[in-house]
């Protein structure tokens, strides 16, 4: 068995996961997740469980087993809590707001970039510098802010750029003139 894939996914009352022609809904206080089942995974109900099993051992369904255990445990996390990423500016000049349903960011180009947020997605801007994304889509999130980081990727001699809440960077030592 799986280790990851034998595992039950707990839930709360709050949330309502109801399995229906070879997929997993599930709702929650914070939004709703539908995830299809691979050919040969099953999903049952018991009590506030839910528990992921598969036809037999070969390969694929082995990998698959886990897969679709933890796609369906960060559905479940997600309607109920939600997910967050923390990106930050650093860099003079460079700044971010929000103006209306996009984000303005100022990253030393000549232009700002208006970057246009997706549905289903919050984005919140604290002293200009630092930037919030939640949801309850945890593959949107993380794509929301990948997007957002690659508009001004960090800059390994300057040190400037947006980089993810916590991310270390080494500095590297420029050309040398003679």
């Amino acid at each position: 068995m799986s280790r990851i894939g034998k595992l039950p996914i707990e839930f709360e009352s709050g949330v309502n996961v109801t399995i229906k022609n070879g997929a997993v809904q599930v709702k929650g206080s914070k939004g709703e997740l539908k995830h299809d089942l691979p050919v040969g995974i099953s999903a049952e109900m018991e009590g506030q469980r839910l528990l992921i099993k598969r036809r037999d051992d070969s390969k694929r369904q082995r990998s698959l087993h886990g897969l679709t255990r933890a796609l369906l445990a960060n559905a479940v996390h997600g309607v109920s809590k939600g997910f967050t990423k923390e990106l930050e500016i650093h860099g003079v000049g460079y700044r971010a707001e929000m103006a209306g349903k996009a984000l303005k960011l100022s990253l030393g180009y000549s232009h700002p970039i208006e970057f246009a947020v997706p549905a289903g997605i919050q984005v919140a801007v604290e002293k200009n510098t630092k930037i919030t994304i939640s949801g309850h889509d945890r593959q949107a999130v993380g794509q929301v802010a990948a997007d957002i980081r690659k508009l001004r990727k960090p800059d390994v001699y300057k040190l400037k750029g947006i980089r993810y809440a916590g991310e270390q960077l080494r500095k590297k030592a420029g050309k040398t003139g003679a």
